[in-house]
């Protein structure tokens, strides 16, 4: 285990009539139901033997600072509640997700947070920046357990895109790619990935605060601490009238114009 470097509304339709006489029936406002969160799946394979890796990213959008990625490996069986996980981006508590993150690095089989700073995604884009940051965090887990084959591993990747990985055999003395499958909104699919982004998300905001300390100006001029370093009004205000800072990515958006 390392750090490297709402529910969703449905509106009920309800139709209203007119009686055959002057007299027509009162009309009813629609009510609003929440729609309960249907359970993630455990896992992709049920074969024991199969060791799964939920993969996910978060920070891919900011005009401002790291991205990180994360991945996991989960208990197949019920000695870990997957009833606590969901999307990162449905927690509405800071709290509970830092608890949720918690519970996943002290009942996860194994994980592991990497990150790129802006420079090097200024360097190699986003794209890149995010798979080697992937990568990482992947290769982390598997070195990391000598026990763990990666013939046995599969990938499980959040989004619709994946540069293949790659390990060295040193008995076989050859190049073996590890196995992956792309799944398009996996973070509201496998607990495994919702994991993944769960604990991106959590060390992402602190490294966003402790910035922030820092730096009060981040805060007092762009508002870095609620935006998060996405392009919200205010965080464009305040790169209109005080530029960029070091932190920002000279590649993106608005920051380009500041170069």
């Amino acid at each position: 285990m390392s750090q490297h470097n709402s529910d969703s509304e449905v509106i009920d339709s309800m139709v209203t009539t007119q009686a055959t006489t002057s007299t027509t029936t009162p009309i009813t406002t629609a009510k609003k139901t929440r729609v309960k969160q249907q359970p993630l799946q455990h896992y992709y394979c049920a074969d024991p033997d199969i060791i799964e890796i939920g993969v996910d990213e978060v920070g891919r959008g900011p005009l401002f600072g790291r991205v990180y990625t994360a991945a996991v490996i989960l208990p197949k069986d019920d000695s870990f509640d997957h009833s606590k996980m969901k999307d990162s981006k449905k927690f509405h508590s800071k709290n509970k997700i830092q608890e949720v993150a918690e519970y996943i690095k002290a009942n996860a089989i194994s994980w592991s947070v990497t990150y790129e700073s802006e420079t090097t995604i200024d360097s190699i884009n986003i794209l890149q920046a995010t798979q080697l940051s992937m990568h990482n965090a992947c290769l982390t887990i598997i070195k990391g357990a000598p026990l763990i084959d990666h013939n046995k591993v599969k990938l499980l990747v959040d989004g619709n895109y994946f540069k293949p990985l790659t390990i060295y055999n040193s008995t076989k003395k050859m190049i073996e790619q590890v196995d992956y499958v792309c799944v398009e909104g996996g973070d509201n699919k496998y607990s495994a990935i919702a994991a993944a982004s769960i604990i991106a998300k959590v060390a992402r905001d602190a490294y966003i605060e402790e910035l922030c300390l820092e730096n009060p100006h981040l805060i007092e001029h762009y508002s870095i601490d609620s935006n998060k370093g996405y392009g919200a009004k205010k965080h464009i205000d305040g790169i209109k009238e005080h530029g960029i800072t070091i932190w920002h990515r000279r590649s993106f958006g608005i920051c380009k114009e500041f170069v």
